[in-house]
């Protein structure tokens, strides 16, 4: 299915359920951004769980979103427990417009929910030449180290800034050895994930994805890992008024209230310092794809490159629908 006739769709259905027009929009390009980018367990494969939030009121279709002003270069966001594409996308455009009158922009946001790919965001200020660190936590999956009980979510640190080229510098990673999307994705294709990853609920490794959500997520390098999410779950929880310690909810299993997610967009100037950013990025780059490469290595690549070349492929492509994904939008649209 081509990419606009699908978006189309996706708008529809978000305005079926009650969403306003602009909103519907904002939340299906999101969709599909992650769709084209192959981060599909962002995609598409959620779409039924956010309109199932918004039949069961724990998603404001219709949300009062309250913006604070704390200084010229600081905003706090209440979403009001909207989609949280809209509060994302909201303070990404806050935070970029702080930096690009001050130097600096720091939006905090709380009461909302999944906003999808943190990079998609980070891109946005990228593309006006800032520096971007981006936070946001999310519904247990990962235990802290040393405990037996899941608390810490997958929570992505993302990190974005200028090249200097088109493609732009985006490292946006879950602490965790692979996301949750990845894991739901393969759950409902009956398809395993990798080993190492994950345990199931007596503490014994599994590669069924199933008895993985039901478990433990691994965390990337052990404690350090652990320790990431906690840091995570500081700046975009405990600082922003969101859920944390474990408080978010998981959002396709309980609908007993508003998820409450915290996120953290800080944004400043590329040339904030220096002002030949431009050329010192440049040559930071050249000189590590200089770098001697190990066998079977052509280039070395840093982040964004191979997320980059998947969306200039993808976008010539139609998008492929599981037929899983089909059931729900043949459910979706009535």
């Amino acid at each position: 299915m081509r990419n606009r006739k699908i978006k189309n769709l996706i708008t529809k259905i978000f305005q079926k359920f009650g969403l306003s027009k602009d909103h519907s929009k904002i939340s299906a390009n999101a969709i599909i951004n992650a769709e084209l980018v192959g981060a599909y367990g962002h995609g598409l494969s959620r779409l039924k769980m956010y309109c199932d939030r918004i039949s069961k009121k724990v998603i404001n279709p219709r949300p009062k979103i309250k913006i604070k002003k704390i200084s010229q270069s600081i905003s706090h966001i209440d979403a009001n427990n909207s989609i949280g594409f809209v509060a994302a996308d909201l303070a990404i455009k806050k935070a970029i417009f702080h930096a690009q009158k001050t130097g600096l922009g720091m939006v905090a946001v709380k009461n909302s929910g999944h906003y999808g790919l943190s990079g998609y965001y980070a891109e946005q200020a990228v593309r006006k030449n800032l520096i971007t660190l981006i936070f946001t936590n999310a519904p247990p999956a990962v235990a802290p180290y040393g405990a037996l009980k899941t608390l810490f979510g997958t929570n992505p640190i993302c990190f974005g800034c200028p090249t200097g080229s088109k493609i732009p510098f985006i490292l946006d990673t879950s602490i965790s050895m692979i996301n949750r999307g990845k894991i739901r994705v393969a759950a409902r294709n009956n398809k395993s994930i990798p080993a190492g990853v994950a345990l199931d609920k007596f503490g014994k490794p599994t590669i069924d994805a199933k008895k993985a959500l039901a478990g433990v997520q691994l965390p990337i390098a052990s404690f350090r890992g652990s320790g990431l999410a906690w840091m995570v779950d500081i700046l975009s929880g405990v600082l922003t008024g969101g859920n944390h310690a474990g408080r978010v909810k998981d959002p396709f299993d309980d609908f007993s209230g508003p998820q409450n997610i915290g996120h953290l967009f800080i944004t400043f100037k590329a040339d904030l310092f220096e002002k030949n950013y431009n050329q010192r990025i440049k040559d930071n780059i050249k000189t590590i794809k200089k770098l001697p490469k190990i066998k079977g290595v052509k280039e070395i690549m840093y982040p964004g490159q191979n997320k980059f070349f998947r969306y200039k492929k993808n976008l010539k492509k139609e998008i492929s629908i599981p037929d899983v994904i089909k059931k729900d939008l043949e459910t979706l649209v009535g």
